[in-house]
């Protein structure tokens, strides 16, 4: 068998060899062409790792590789492309009949992953290595319906009012594990252990095993089992790997960078020793670690399994300019993670216009760039966060200048329960009540017994919310009458603090931002939503969102019943339907799109890089934050905001920490002034040139491409500041602000902001820490 594959490679090597045909194939080739994508269509029949920067024009550079293997006489039905998902499919697919319209040649199918392995489902079923299975997929509301079945039924008592009080958490976490498992081999046991969770979510594991059994006795599959399963059975049973393998001459696989490991298993399997695999991709826009991608797939691992593959690269950009350019080589440069490719605008690319604003106010500064855009312009503009708590006080902004934008989340902040429960506050201190209908009484009982949550099981708590819905005044009075001796302890102080606030808040005349601070310190809000959340993450985002709101009723300065009255029309406004204006959404869904102008607020330690829960490798995870900005930037075409705080901020009581040390690392003076002398040089000016700014080696080496000589040196990098144990006041990457209290010979002692004292390494303290003023 081996033999017949080392005459078939030989036979490709000699039809790939160069000859008249090939070079005529070269002159058909359209003049747009770069030499590096004509380098990469009309190369060898080998395996091949092709790094694409982005906006590198890797579609048309594909669909040409493609058209000239076809008209060398490679068969296409021994063409097999991969794409990531559907739309990316259908683009392609276009892309191609384009690019060979009109020349007669049969194409090859493309198809996605999943496609693939839905086939080979199929096929192992008739073979008899897999039990048939129902036509109906299963669907997402039908996993998430198990999923919620079995946690209740699998987790610790003790979790079972938080699983009633926070269903949608809950069947999220359970539907995210058991889709995690499915991206690779490992046994769910070790899947939870590399992920980290917590002991009390343990009970996963076993809800993994039981809707798998469920599933199976069922005769059902879900999206993910159509990879899962013909892999877990091509690995179990060798007859498989002989049956799927070396059918293909040629494989071409997109967006590599998003591989996991069932994917890049069941391309190693199809591939087998016959098939020459191209693999397309840029580690530097690795952001679906979440999902199970991982940059060593395109960086180590292919390589180390497709055998001595040719590495070639898609450096120019045809989306953005060069000082867009610059600003996101010099960010990444910071990560060790990658391959070391810059990327460079193309000559042909237009100019983009970049700006720093360093302020302390995110929306102010935004509703200044939107200020009198027209329709088209606010519809061609998108707002990226990197979490979603902080679209609230900007959307609210949008809707109180009555700006048009579009939300993918869902309705938006004011549909939010941390916003509807501060509503609940506003409706009992104002003394509203006697006008509410008594559904919505009682629900407004429930929200502000939940707000902290206040200790009650869940028939109690309902059976109290009755109860005070049965007035429509004086809660405050209720509650505080109530036989708290009979109560279990903390949930008689958890009332007693409601009731005490209630009445301390009744007729409150100040600010609506004073009045929710007073709430917020006298309930201990945020502890009780931190001992309450399903993870760190979804902690920090509901504070997050009640402080964003509570930031913008700060900058209204009406009272209770007027900031009622503007929330009710907010509320009317935001609950219309919208197909144009400003997009608002996160960074990790914005892969692979582009806009003309984006804006990128939250340049700070809060948020860029993001304040992550306490893990081992906080390299890492700061690597994993400078993709997600390096994402973000490279979106833009024509004008990029980037939103960060003044070089003196000072950090802040609602945890922002200052600018964020990525602002540092984009070197934004030198970029846009050596960028903006790219954009309008003339091409017989002196090649050498002096800028203002201090050089960096990737200045001086965008320069060399570019045919430029930047006069000067580089400056020595030399650490004249004190070293971090010696400043006062520190910023650490996980753990926050705090001050050096200690020090020995190998060490340091830093007490935080929330009471916690530490020692940390002298040895590795400048990969963790910051000093502050």
């Amino acid at each position: 068998m081996r033999d017949s594959y080392r005459l078939y490679q030989l036979a490709a090597t000699i039809r790939a060899m160069p000859s008249e045909a090939p070079n005529s194939l070269l002159a058909d080739l359209p003049g747009f062409l770069t030499d590096e994508q004509r380098a990469i269509i009309s190369s060898g029949f080998e395996h091949s790792v092709i790094t694409a920067v982005a906006g590198s024009g890797k579609t048309s550079t594909l669909a040409w590789r493609i058209r000239y293997l076809l008209q060398q006489g490679h068969d296409a039905d021994r063409i097999l492309v991969l794409m990531f998902n559907r739309s990316a499919r259908v683009d392609f697919e276009r892309k191609l009949q384009e690019v060979c319209h009109q020349s007669g040649l049969a194409l090859p199918e493309v198809r996605t992953y999943h496609a693939m392995g839905f086939r080979l489902y199929k096929r192992f079923v008739r073979e008899g290595y897999l039990p048939d299975f129902s036509d109906r997929i299963l669907t997402e509301q039908e996993i998430g319906f198990q999923a919620w079945q079995l946690t209740r039924r699998l987790a610790p008592e003790d979790l079972a009012d938080e699983i009633r009080r926070n269903k949608k958490d809950f069947v999220e976490t359970a539907t995210g594990f058991i889709d995690l498992v499915k991206t690779t081999l490992s046994p769910a046991e070790v899947v939870f252990e590399e992920l980290g969770y917590g002991d009390k979510h343990r009970y996963l594991i076993d809800l993994f095993h039981a809707f798998e059994q469920w599933r199976k006795g069922q005769a059902r599959i879900s999206y993910a089992d159509m990879l899962y399963e013909p892999v877990m059975a091509i690995h179990q049973n060798p007859p498989l790997q002989r049956l799927v393998g070396n059918k293909m001459d040629l494989i071409l696989v997109d967006e590599y960078q998003d591989t996991n490991e069932i994917q890049h298993l069941l391309l190693r399997y199809v591939a087998g020793d016959r098939a020459r695999v191209t693999v397309v991709g840029d580690p530097d826009q690795t952001i679906y670690e979440f999902r199970g991608a991982r940059p060593e797939f395109i960086l180590k691992r292919f390589s180390d399994e497709f055998e001595s593959p040719l590495e070639q690269t898609l450096s120019y950009t045809f989306r953005y300019g060069h000082q867009v350019a610059l600003l996101a080589n010099h960010l990444i440069c910071h990560n060790t993670g990658r391959k070391d490719v810059l990327c460079h605008s193309h000559p042909s690319t237009p100019a983009t216009q970049v700006t720093l604003h360093r302020n302390e106010n995110d929306s102010e500064v935004i509703l200044g760039i939107l200020g009198n855009a027209t329709s088209q312009e606010l519809s061609n503009t998108a707002v990226l966060f990197r979490v979603w708590s902080q679209s609230v006080p900007i959307e609210l902004k949008l809707l109180a200048r009555h700006i048009p934008y579009r939300i993918d989340s869902g309705k938006g902040a004011l549909f939010s329960r941390e916003v509807q429960s501060i509503t609940a506050l506003l409706m009992i201190v104002t003394g509203r009540l006697e006008n509410v209908p008594d559904d919505d009484r009682l629900d407004i009982a429930r929200q502000i017994l939940r707000f902290p949550h206040v200790g009650l099981k869940e028939p109690e708590l309902e059976q109290l919310a009755r109860f005070l819905a049965g007035f429509s005044k004086s809660w405050h009075e209720r509650i505080l009458s109530m036989d708290f001796d009979a109560m279990a302890p903390m949930a008689a102080r958890k009332l007693r603090k409601l009731g005490d606030v209630l009445a301390q808040l009744r007729g409150y005349s100040g600010s609506v931002a004073g009045l929710i601070t007073v709430y917020v310190e006298h309930t201990d809000l945020y502890e009780g939503v931190r001992s309450l959340a399903l993870t760190h993450e979804s902690a920090e985002e509901r504070i997050d969102t009640i402080q964003g709101f509570r930031q913008y009723l700060k900058s209204l300065n009406i009272s209770a019943n007027e900031t009622l009255d503007h929330l009710k029309a907010l509320k009317k406004q935001a609950g219309e339907s919208r197909e144009e204006g400003v997009l608002l959404s996160t960074i990790h869904r914005t892969k692979g799109l582009e806009w003309p102008r984006v804006i990128i607020p939250g340049l700070q330690e809060k948020y860029l890089p993001y304040s992550p829960r306490p893990q081992n490798d906080a390299r890492a995870f700061l690597e994993s934050e400078r993709r997600l900005l390096y994402v973000a930037m490279t979106r833009v075409k024509n004008d990029l905001h980037l939103i960060s705080r003044p070089a003196s901020s000072q950090p802040h009581l609602d945890g922002d920490q200052g600018p964020s040390r990525f602002v540092g690392e984009i070197c934004f003076d030198l970029s846009r002034e050596f960028g903006h002398w790219l954009d309008t040089r003339m091409r017989d000016r002196d090649s050498n040139i002096e800028l203002t700014t201090p050089l960096t080696a990737i200045s001086q080496r965008y320069g060399q491409r570019e045919g430029v000589t930047l006069a000067g040196e580089i400056p020595e990098i030399t650490n004249t500041m004190e070293p971090v144990w010696h400043q006062q006041r520190v910023s650490h990457v996980i753990f926050g602000s705090g001050y050096v209290t200690t020090e020995d010979e190998a060490s340091f002692e830093v007490r935080f902001d929330n009471g916690d004292s530490l020692n940390f390494s002298k040895k590795s303290a400048h990969l963790y820490f910051t000093p502050l003023a």
